[in-house]
Parts: structure tokens; C-alpha cells; sequence
């Protein structure tokens, strides 16, 4: 997993506050209900965000998260995977995800992320005019993938995902992509996210690309007081991308 149950995510540079926020469940068309958690923004700027964690689903950090976009005047919806087959319940380090994380799908993450989006639009999620995925590990790879599996979604943002697992999607995408890369990543080589972004270009995928040099995995992370410039100017860009393509 990417984030210990310590982990806390870096502040945005805009000052604000979250008007309302907590716990919640969707229910997917397909009938899925799975977790969820709501943020909304005290002066929002028309943008939502839905956030989609690393494997271990819904918990602390990816709350957190969703408040710091809601304090940056972007609605935010951070939304867990397992509602098919572990129900709604604790996703603390003790959670055993593995064998959940074998029964995800793409169409089913999409499905759950089609609700999501769909709950920003509504006036209780903040009537949004643009939206957004973000996502972490497992998550950033998932978050790509919504490039190709959302009609009028207005970006994906991508923290150290794996590329292979967008790669069947890449012919289809649409919406701009973000990929923010740890170029000190242990899971993905830095070269790995160089081909991708060569991949991306050659069929046409409209991106941006930025490499964090020397930077870990899971850097995006208060605690990591060594990598805060990298982490400030991660939310630069990301604001910045939600700006430009709203």
C-alpha cells in the first residue's frame, strides 16, 4: 500500500476551508453501495474532484485529501473500491485488501466512479462544471484510465500509477492527463514513465508529464518534510491543470 495510517496529505498553497464534510455511501447503477467521503468547498470554484486511493480503498489519507481539495475551492469526493466484496467497513492497516483487490475490476471502479462524478454534479455535491479524477498507485493507474471510461471528464491526474495497466486504455482516451512521477520510484522505473509519456504522444493522448528526481514513492506525504518542494509544487501543477482545463 502507499500510505501508512500516519501518513497525511501536504497542504494546498490557497488557504480556505471545507463549508461541510464527512461520510457517506453511493450507490452505483449497477447497484453497488461502497463508501464514500464528501468535502465541499466554503468558495467553490466550479471544479470537483473525485479521488481514487491506492489498494488499500477508502481510509484516513484520501479523507484528509478531499478536504485539502475542498480547502482549495474544488468539491471533492474520495470514493472506496471494495463495496462488491468487502462490503462497508474499516480499511485501516489491518484490512486485509489482497483478496479484494483481486476481484476489482476496471468496469466496476468505473461504475463507482461514474457515481461519484455524478454526486458532484447534483446540488448536494456542489453542482460542479468540470471534474476531475486523482489518483494514487493502484489509484493512479485507475485514475488514466477514467481518460477512456468517463464521457466529459475534464482531466485525470496520476501519481506514481502503473503504466501497464492504462496501456490497453490508451487508444481511447480523451480527457488530458497529468502523470506525476517519482523518478526514485521502487514499484515503477523511472523509464518505464518516460515510454509511457513517448506512448502517449505518438497516439495523440493530450499530457503533461513531470518528474520528481530522486523522489520515492508515496512522496506526496506531509510526514516527508525532505520532499516538501516536490510535494507544493505537485499541487502547483495539479491546480494549475484543473484551472487550464476547466
Amino acid at each position: 500500500m502507499c500510505y501508512s495510517d500516519d501518513a497525511r496529505p501536504p497542504l494546498p498553497p490557497i488557504g480556505g476551508a471545507a463549508a461541510d464534510h464527512g461520510d457517506m455511501t453511493l450507490t452505483a447503477a449497477d447497484g453497488n453501495k461502497f463508501m464514500a467521503y464528501f468535502a465541499r468547498a466554503s468558495k467553490p470554484t466550479g471544479a470537483g474532484m473525485v479521488v481514487l486511493p491506492d489498494v488499500r480503498g477508502l481510509h484516513h489519507f484520501y479523507k484528509e485529501l478531499a478536504l485539502r481539495f475542498a480547502e482549495a475551492g474544488i468539491d471533492a469526493v474520495a470514493i472506496d473500491y471494495f463495496g462488491r466484496t468487502a462490503g462497508i467497513g474499516d480499511r485501516s492497516e489491518s484490512f486485509d485488501y489482497k483478496p479484494h483487490l483481486e476481484k476489482a475490476t476496471q468496469e466496476g471502479i468505473a461504475a463507482d466512479t461514474a457515481e461519484a462524478i455524478a454526486y458532484l454534479k447534483t446540488k448536494d455535491g456542489g453542482a460542479v462544471k468540470s471534474v476531475f479524477t486523482v489518483g494514487f498507485c493502484f489509484g493512479g493507474s485507475n485514475s488514466w484510465n477514467q481518460s477512456a471510461m468517463q464521457a466529459g471528464l475534464n482531466g485525470a491526474i496520476g501519481f506514481y500509477g502503473r503504466p501497464e495497466r492504462s496501456l490497453p486504455y490508451m487508444s481511447k482516451m480523451k480527457a488530458p492527463l497529468l502523470l506525476l512521477v517519482a523518478g526514485a520510484d521502487a514499484a515503477t522505473p523511472r523509464e518505464t514513465s518516460i515510454d509511457f509519456d513517448r506512448r502517449l504522444t505518438e497516439a495523440g493522448v493530450p499530457h503533461e508529464m513531470h518528474i520528481y528526481e530522486g523522489a520515492p514513492h508515496s512522496f506526496f506525504d506531509r510526514s516527508f518534510e525532505q520532499w516538501k518542494d516536490a510535494c507544493d509544487d505537485a499541487w502547483r501543477r495539479i491546480l494549475a491543470f484543473v484551472k487550464k482545463q476547466s
